[in-house]
């Protein structure tokens, strides 16, 4: 049921003295855009029906007939932004054409998210999709970089530094617990509800903060508001915050792990006991849907030149193309500790931050609907279960790992796409101009001589 109508927006307008309409959309690559509309009388009824124009072909989306586009505001994400002086109503738009229909926009993320939701309920017969993001960034006090014809750097500086064991850390040495805290009141305020936080693995600052189920549009959204408030939060104490997947060299990488698991009549739809891992048929055939498509997946889930410089294997990072109990170096992890049926789920490790989350989990379910469609059984596909060290001498060879970098994600892309366009979700306008976008970030990184190019080859 809807939240909102016109009506109580505008009773929270009046309460809260607003003088600012924001409406806020993201373009193709993930990258957060609004506009601000000075408030008067009427303008949310005029705005509701009328829209916003702005122009789609800066926003990085395939020209269609023009690229006039319109924004709606979408009035169940309502929110006051704090992070305005100005008092300020905040929403997530709707992305529409500007033909007589105003028909919806088929490469706006936000549809797209509700079109993926709608073909599980049709293709598999739950309900909806349950997903809990994990949030790893690094928090730095002092960041410079620039890359010029003559001239390429980056710096950070840390006020942390761990010699190993940082996981945990507690205070003193946990300088950034008051940070999370603070963060976490904030995250509440916009409607994001956290689970718990803590210091992570990277010894020169790393964080997390776990935020708890929701659908596939709300997580999404909440993903976008979780790095809005982030950012700008560390902005008001003068630091700098990342989400980049390698920010530093050898220090661990920055994931955005995914738990997930479906609905029925409100119940646990994946849940069997004294199954393995609590996880029946469904799930498993889930399982088998993503990581057979994990390599293709990857080009959503992992799409910047950086992502595959946290995605190496030989570390913890979850490269490999297996499920198992408590096993971090698989690309699906089952927690262990998981005694609630309500909450028996699994883990789905390679995504990062660098991602447009609602192509992303979009991606991630359409893998799944193909995995139950067409009954594709992880155990037969050789995935597992492996609970041990898998890459040992005897299993080494049979285990299939993710691409190496981003040109080999785009290659698997191209040859693995058709379960995307079930339902005509990713179509094909939205695929070319994916891997447009992202083959113009492989070659500007690819003609730019790296810093370290210098150590190695300048006086060879």
């Amino acid at each position: 049921m809807p939240k909102h109508s016109l009506q109580t927006i505008n009773a929270l307008i009046k309460k809260n003295k607003i003088e600012v309409i924001d409406l806020k959309a993201i373009d193709l690559a993930g990258r957060l855009h609004h506009i601000s509309l000075p408030m008067h009388d009427n303008l949310m009824s005029k705005i509701i029906k009328e829209g916003v124009g702005f122009d789609g072909s800066s926003y990085g989306f395939k020209k269609v007939e023009n690229s006039d586009m319109i924004l709606i505001p979408d009035l169940d994400t309502a929110v006051v932004d704090l992070f305005r002086e100005a008092p300020t109503l905040s929403f997530y738009s709707n992305i529409v054409l500007t033909d007589e229909k105003r028909s919806r926009f088929t490469q706006d993320g936000r549809y797209l998210a509700k079109q993926a939701e709608e073909l599980l309920k049709k293709t598999t017969g739950t309900d909806q999709s349950m997903w809990g993001p994990e949030f790893e960034f690094y928090i730095f006090s002092k960041v410079n970089y620039d890359t010029r014809t003559a001239t390429s750097y980056y710096t950070v500086e840390h006020a942390e530094e761990f010699y190993k064991k940082a996981y945990h850390a507690a205070n003193p040495f946990d300088i950034y617990d008051d940070f999370r805290d603070e963060a976490c009141k904030l995250l509440s305020k916009f409607g994001i509800n956290v689970k718990y936080h803590h210091h992570e693995v990277g010894e020169r600052g790393q964080q997390e903060i776990e935020t708890y189920f929701s659908n596939l549009l709300d997580t999404a959204d909440n993903i976008v508001t979780a790095k809005y408030v982030l950012f700008n939060f560390a902005r008001q104490k003068d630091l700098f915050i990342t989400f980049m997947p390698k920010p530093m060299y050898q220090q661990a990488g920055n994931g955005m792990h995914l738990h997930l698991f479906l609905t029925k009549k409100g119940k646990n739809a994946f849940y069997k006991k004294g199954a393995y891992g609590n996880l029946n048929e469904l799930a498993l055939y889930f399982i088998g849907g993503l990581l057979k498509h994990a390599p293709a997946l990857s080009a959503f889930t992992n799409p910047s030149t950086n992502s595959y410089k946290r995605l190496v294997p030989g570390f913890e990072a979850p490269v490999a193309l297996t499920y198992g109990q408590g096993n971090r170096a698989s690309a699906i992890r089952i927690p262990k500790y998981i005694s609630n049926p309500d909450e028996v789920r699994f883990e789905y490790r390679p995504p990062d931050a660098t991602a447009n989350p609602y192509l992303c989990l979009s991606a991630m379910l359409l893998a799944g609907i193909d995995g139950v469609v067409n009954k594709i059984d992880p155990v037969k596909e050789g995935f597992g279960p492996y609970d041990r060290n898998f890459l040992d001498d005897e299993t080494k060879h049979k285990i299939h790992m993710l691409p190496r970098n981003l040109a080999e994600a785009l290659d698997a892309l191209e040859v693995d796409h058709e379960f995307l366009r079930r339902g005509n979700i990713f179509t094909d306008e939205l695929l070319e101009q994916w891997v447009k976008i992202k083959t113009e970030e492989i070659q500007a990184i690819g003609t730019m001589p790296h810093p370290f190019e210098y150590k190695m080859y300048f006086n060879l």
